[in-house]
């Protein structure tokens, strides 16, 4: 099972201001970041720019509407994500219990849990299995580019 893991944004993140203690805090969560990895959980995972960098598509019908940032309600935000791959919902959630406090004391932090639609999650008359074949493959080449960009 993969699971999104979601760090959520706080008035301090969408300032682009780092916790006291930001080298040893980045230096801890380098290393989470590598116990994950060697454990073979870590897929992906990064931090990410305050929402004033950011956009927002809206679809409504056949019309796209741009919105710049910054947004509100930071609580509703995520500043940063790891996508990891778990035996169960109680793996994961061990995982992130295991996360240095990704905020410093200082701030309240919270990080949001979310499993991954597979594609045997979904009937075949909705995903048949040819195109569920093909997604595959598309993750098996995006995974191939990463290991190739990190060598």
């Amino acid at each position: 099972m993969r699971f999104m893991v979601m760090l959520k944004a706080t008035k301090t993140t969408e300032a682009g201001i780092f916790p006291e203690g930001s080298k040893e805090l980045f230096a801890a969560m380098g290393r989470y970041n590598e116990e994950m990895v060697k454990a073979g959980v870590m897929l992906a995972g990064e931090g990410l720019q305050p929402s004033s960098k950011g956009a927002r598509v809206k679809f409504s019908g056949g019309k796209r509407t741009v919105t710049d940032g910054p947004f509100a309600e930071a609580k509703e935000l995520v500043a940063g994500f790891w996508l990891i791959q778990a035996k169960s919902k109680e793996e994961a959630i061990e995982w992130v219990k295991r996360c240095p406090d990704p905020m410093g004391e200082d701030v309240e932090a919270e990080i949001e849990i979310r499993q991954v639609y597979e594609a045997s999650d979904f009937p075949p008359e909705i995903f048949p299995a040819d195109e569920a074949a093909r997604e595959q493959e598309l993750r098996d080449d995006l995974q191939a580019r990463a290991a190739q960009a990190l060598r």
